[in-house]
């Protein structure tokens, strides 16, 4: 299902300019997640000037936006994914093939309740991201050694 992106950058307040379209169609093509530099080599198949500094600035403003995700990897490398969940949820990442799934499951309640009783302290926000290999992966020879 194609989303309406120009709809969406003007509800964030962003001009809707054929670049930040492009670059969320390549998200919405992918079921897995994306480093900037994989975004920057299939954009510039339809723009002949494209800086990778443009990319990176459009994916900050997207997710600031909320309209994509990030993802952390473990080896410290900032990717990213177009989540098309609305819901409140968080994302099993598969180190070995990228693909990205959904999770419904928070301990928001119980987290807010071990800050605000063993630190008092209160939480503003959290991110949850659980790293790992899918079923798929993990039948293959090998999977395990490659995160």
């Amino acid at each position: 299902m194609k989303q309406d992106f120009q709809q969406i950058l003007r509800g964030l307040n962003l001009k809707s300019t054929p670049k930040r379209v492009v670059l969320l169609e390549v998200l919405d093509d992918e079921s897995v997640y994306l480093s900037p530099e994989d975004i920057w080599n299939r954009m510039k198949k339809r723009f002949r000037r494209l800086g990778l500094p443009t990319v990176y600035r459009n994916l900050e403003e997207l997710y600031a936006g909320g309209v994509i995700s990030r993802v952390i990897h473990p080896n410290r490398q900032l990717y990213y994914y177009l989540c098309r969940n609305e819901e409140h949820h968080h994302h099993f990442i598969c180190v070995s093939c990228r693909r990205v799934v959904d999770v419904s499951f928070c301990a928001e309640k119980e987290l807010q309740d071990v800050v605000r009783e063993g630190i008092q302290g209160k939480v503003l926000s959290h991110i949850l991201q659980i790293n790992g290999l899918c079923r798929h992966c993990l039948q293959k020879d090998g999977a395990v050694h490659a995160y």
